[in-house]
């Protein structure tokens, strides 16, 4: 069954971060829909064990499919590390993550070999930047950093072009983290969690002109640019595409936080469901 042009992108992450991704979305691709799950009731995910990323990831999909998106992006690294190979094969649906994306246009970028990425705790942990890297180029070093206070961090608006007082707490931490990746010479940074693209100049400003940093909301965006293009699936000029919010908790920090990160791209309504139900 072909799915219809003018359906909706179903985008999920586990809280506000997958907004990054979206907001690359609106950029690339105004025409189209989206539908946008944030799974703020269960958020982190970072720190969840791969059965349990893969069992909500599982009950989002199932709702997604009930919205009839004609494909899914996951826009979290977490469930695109530890989730994405199996669901991909209980759907029929077209479905890409955030960590194929960012580590292709790592390879690509690279010129010394040396590839940092920083990412919460079960990103690192599960090694897949690592694999995807070194699988495209053996002779590339990978260097992964769990960097776990940068998403409160991000959420408490301690971010690029806040008051300076917080971009000092911001600063230490970065360097805290950050220090070690510089020093081993990185010529290339993969920010493997979709709130790092708020600190970018911060992060930018501590490794030097001479690094790169690769933002794989981005990446991603121009992936799904590029799929639905080859499936006939690009939203048909007609109208300009909008945005449905879906949550698991109350509304109210998520309305908050949204516009943080969508920038100048206008949110839409955002209602809470019960997941637990898909």
């Amino acid at each position: 069954m072909k799915a219809d042009r003018q359906a909706p992108i179903g985008v999920f992450d586990s809280g506000v971060g997958g907004l990054t991704v979206v907001r690359e979305i609106m950029r690339n691709l105004p025409d189209e829909r989206i539908v946008y799950f944030g799974d703020t009731a269960r958020v982190p995910y970072g720190s969840k064990s791969k059965n349990t990323v893969i069992r909500y990831s599982r009950q989002i999909v199932h709702f997604l499919e009930t919205q009839q998106v004609k494909a899914i992006v996951i826009a979290c690294n977490t469930a695109s590390a530890l989730a994405l190979d199996t669901i991909e094969k209980e759907i029929d649906l077209p479905i890409i993550g955030v960590v194929k994306p960012g580590a292709q246009m790592a390879v690509e970028t690279t010129q010394n070999k040396r590839v940092g990425v920083i990412a919460t705790e079960s990103t690192i942990q599960s090694g897949l930047y690592q694999q995807l890297i070194t699988e495209a180029d053996p002779a590339i070093t990978v260097y992964g950093k769990p960097c776990p206070l940068f998403v409160p961090l991000v959420e408490a608006g301690y971010v690029d072009h806040s008051e300076e007082s917080r971009q000092q707490v911001t600063k230490l931490v970065i360097a805290q983290y950050l220090t070690e990746v510089r020093e081993a010479g990185v010529d290339t940074l993969i920010l493997g969690c979709t709130h790092y693209p708020l600190l970018k100049t911060m992060i930018g400003e501590f490794m030097g002109q001479s690094v790169t940093l690769v933002d794989p909301a981005k990446t991603a965006a121009h992936h799904l640019e590029q799929m639905l293009s080859e499936r006939g699936l690009k939203a048909a000029q007609e109208h300009e595409g909008q945005a449905h919010f879906y949550v698991s908790d109350v509304p109210d920090s998520f309305v908050q936080t949204a516009d943080l990160f969508l920038g100048e791209y206008k949110g839409g309504p955002v209602d809470q469901i019960a997941i637990d139900k898909y």
